[in-house]
């Protein structure tokens, strides 16, 4: 994919009507209060570009899972009034999509103002890419902004059907993603570590083989680790296992070693009877696992082991939790490799998720290079997919 597009930077906005996708599915309490806004955050310095350079904004996001139907639960009016905190200026919220007020408020927009449109997963349209509703959508605007990164890997209305109808380019969110991660796939500063946890092989089986590829090391922990360590004939006791994918772990661990990169496996693991915050917990050998008994954390062995390919890092390429991240008694691991990426001082990409939460919380995220807002998109990007989100954009050479 061409990761060489052109940003707001690259075109005239005074005067102009820009319709800007952004990613607002942020997690909003019972009580109508937004718990996390690190999207909104990411969203700012885009916004606040068009607005001083004289642009009419009009906003698209989608909020929740709403299934194509209109759902209180899911409007965008709390963040929207975050918003306008935030950039101390009026932000207008349609009652509607492509309805009455939509096009009310959209053809009196002004130079200088913002208008956000509702949920546009109120219309089953949106996720179908369906043309009308991609023209629709455009016909309110004279140039089309992407700066939702976490939903480029999806060919949505909103994402990629409107830049069939207008010029189409992206905001610095998405600009910042595709520059530090095309850079580091692209020429990584070795040697390019990559770490990868989370529960599933499934899930990742396209991302561990495109490391394979690129990597002078992969380290792969967390639940999906007692997968390879069964396909290596381990005793993995009731730890979550793959079973129907030892022939897949097998065939990675041959491409790794076909290929001469590290991949490296935890020796020692926490093990509990019962899967609980407070579970008495045993350190034991990888392999030898007790029945009865299942991991919930890398061993203190395999934290130093980590550690060591961590500290001559050029690059750190991080997705995936490698502990029970969410029972605080199991979340060393995750704790002491977020510190390590952090004090490596190399180029590190975090891929968002608890990998994203451990760096936030241990106070490092001004250490790392780059904190991804889109873990999927992110996924695909190293996996070498074309994100549709972005390939619809214009090229800066256009």
């Amino acid at each position: 994919m061409n990761f060489n597009k052109k940003t707001v930077r690259d075109i005239d906005v005074r005067g102009k009507k820009v319709l800007i996708r952004c990613d607002f599915n942020t997690p909003i309490d019972e009580n109508g209060h937004l718990t996390d806004e690190r999207r909104i955050q990411g969203a700012l310095p885009t916004l606040r570009y068009l607005i001083t350079s004289g642009a009419a904004v009009i906003v698209v996001s989608h909020l929740g899972r709403p299934k194509g139907q209109y759902n209180p639960k899911y409007t965008l009016k709390p963040v929207a009034n975050r918003l306008s905190e935030l950039l101390k200026m009026p932000v207008t919220l349609a009652n509607d999509v492509i309805g009455e007020d939509a096009d009310r408020l959209c053809a009196a927009i002004q130079p200088g103002e913002i208008v956000m449109l509702e949920n546009v997963r109120f219309h089953k349209e949106e996720e179908k890419n369906d043309p009308a509703f991609s023209q629709k959508l455009a016909s309110y605007a004279d140039v089309y902004v992407n700066d939702a990164f976490g939903t480029s890997h999806r060919a949505h209305s909103s994402t990629a059907g409107v830049a069939a109808y207008l010029p189409a380019v992206c905001g610095f969110l998405i600009e910042k993603e595709i520059s530090v991660i095309g850079k580091a796939l692209t020429n990584p500063a070795r040697p390019f570590v990559a770490i990868t946890g989370g529960a599933k092989v499934s899930d990742k089986i396209g991302v561990i083989n495109a490391l394979i590829d690129q990597c002078d090391t992969v380290i792969i922990g967390g639940a999906m680790s007692y997968t390879f360590l069964r396909a290596l004939s381990g005793e993995v006791g009731n730890s979550p296992c793959e079973l129907d994918k030892l022939d897949v772990a097998a065939d990675i661990l041959m491409r790794a070693l076909e290929g001469n990169v590290r991949l490296v496996l935890p020796d020692d693991v926490v093990v509990t009877k019962e899967f609980s915050p407070d579970a008495d917990a045993y350190v034991v050998d990888a392999r030898h696992m007790p029945d009865g008994m299942g991991g919930m954390d890398m061993g203190p062995r395999t934290i130093e082991k980590f550690k060591r390919y961590l500290k001559d890092a050029g690059t750190v390429v991080w997705n995936g939790p490698l502990g029970v991240f969410e029972f605080d008694k199991f979340a060393g691991s995750t704790r002491e490799i977020a510190r390590a990426v952090a004090e490596s001082g190399a180029v590190s990409i975090i891929g968002g998720g608890d990998s994203a939460a451990a760096i936030e919380q241990l106070g490092f995220s001004d250490r790392v290079t780059h904190i991804s807002t889109g873990g999927g998109a992110s996924l695909e990007l190293i996996e070498g997919k074309e994100l549709p989100g972005i390939a619809c954009l214009m090229d800066s050479d256009e």
